[in-house]
């Protein structure tokens, strides 16, 4: 097939080719090789954490400890813990966002910190819906300390952001705030796409995106848009950023989605076929199911019969690899693969309206590779 459609944001969706029509593979992307992406990262966590530590400690007990827990900072034991509290790509954006509009970076921890919240309000709850009991290779929140729990602490995360920003008690921060607002309100839009769509047969390509657009699409937009609202940047050049943060969330996911299959356990911290248990229309899946040809006749034939199953769960190794290769094979991984590169490059062309100093161009643009090829 080799015909476009439109998709709700005006952008022209490409349907699903053969896989032998997909020339180019996510890990062929030429980096910005002379960037610290690592240390971008680490900045925008060594800044965030101590605002997002004190913000936490607000929270009545054992709302913090369970806090605490689900950011790595303590064990499930409450001891002292340094694991693995996410890539921080949100904090590292709302920082650069800061510089973008000419402000020092330091203006951006606030809605660094707002986002970080809401980013971990929804991990709580999505962790919950879909069941999966490890994050980061540790147990879930509600794993370890309940249902109830997981949804308090998500809702109180939710609150804090606000509370964070509105605290500033400035005309930037109210901007901010609204467009925090909109973000949190399309992000949980895309997780209730998300479960409505794992109940359905059949799934578009354009549905998907704009379930992806909505989930990760709209705060990471939002990251990178509030850090210079904060520092006084006008509508235009944050319209801007936001347009290069939508994008670049839709790249995220598309490799999110891979990884969700193929993904590594090891590096992902997730059971091996992770989205193939919990029935996700992800995006390879969805595009597998909208090709022509054998491969995709039987996977509709298997996952209309799966959905029918009671057991599902039991399912072998075995029987989920057999369905990680007709998606395979009817193109659904390469045209993912595919998107996320297209989805990488209008991100990195919205920055060419905004005039900000030449390093942060190249660390935003050096980021948006990172995003791309991406192995958790």
């Amino acid at each position: 097939m080799s015909s476009s459609s439109t998709g709700s944001r005006g952008e022209t969706v490409p349907t699903v080719p053969s896989a032998a029509g997909v020339a180019e593979n996510v890990e062929s992307l030429d980096g910005a090789d002379d960037v610290d992406v690592s240390g971008m990262l680490d900045r925008g966590r060594t800044m965030a954490t101590p605002v997002l530590r004190a913000a936490v400690d607000r929270l009545a007990s054992p709302m913090d400890t369970v806090a605490a827990y689900h950011f790595g900072w303590i064990d499930a034991e409450g001891r002292p813990s340094d694991a693995d509290g996410g890539k921080a790509v949100r904090p590292a954006l709302a920082l650069l966002s800061a510089e973008a509009a000419g402000a020092a970076p330091e203006v951006g921890i606030p809605g660094a910190v707002a986002v970080e919240l809401v980013h971990n309000f929804s991990l709580l709850h999505d962790d919950l819906m879909d069941g999966d009991e490890q994050r980061r290779h540790r147990d879930t929140v509600w794993k370890v300390h309940g249902p109830a729990q997981a949804i308090l602490v998500g809702d109180a995360l939710f609150a804090l952001a606000n509370e964070i920003l509105l605290e500033l008690d400035t005309v930037e921060a109210g901007r901010a705030t609204r467009r925090l607002t909109v973000a949190s309100r399309k992000l949980i839009d895309g997780q209730a796409q998300d479960i409505s769509y794992e109940h359905r047969e059949r799934v578009t390509v354009e549905e998907c995106l704009e379930m992806e657009g909505n989930k990760t699409g709209a705060l990471l937009a939002c990251a990178v848009s509030i850090g210079a609202v904060l520092g006084g940047a006008d509508e235009r050049t944050a319209d801007a950023l936001e347009r290069y943060g939508y994008h670049l969330g839709l790249a995220f996911q598309a490799v999110d989605d891979l990884l969700g299959i193929w993904g590594d356990p090891e590096a992902t911290g997730k059971q091996t076929w992770s989205d193939l248990r919990q029935r996700k229309k992800s995006l390879p899946v969805v595009a597998a199911l909208s090709a022509e040809g054998e491969a995709a006749e039987r996977l509709g034939e298997l996952l209309a019969a799966d959905a029918k199953e009671t057991d599902f769960e039991n399912f072998s190794e075995e029987e989920f690899a057999a369905r990680a290769a007709l998606i395979e094979e009817a193109g659904g991984r390469e045209w993912t693969a595919q998107e996320a590169r297209r989805q990488h490059t209008i991100a990195v062309e919205a920055l060419d309206s905004v005039e900000m100093p030449d390093r942060v161009r190249r660390q935003l643009v050096a980021l948006a590779d990172f995003v791309v090829v991406r192995k958790r």
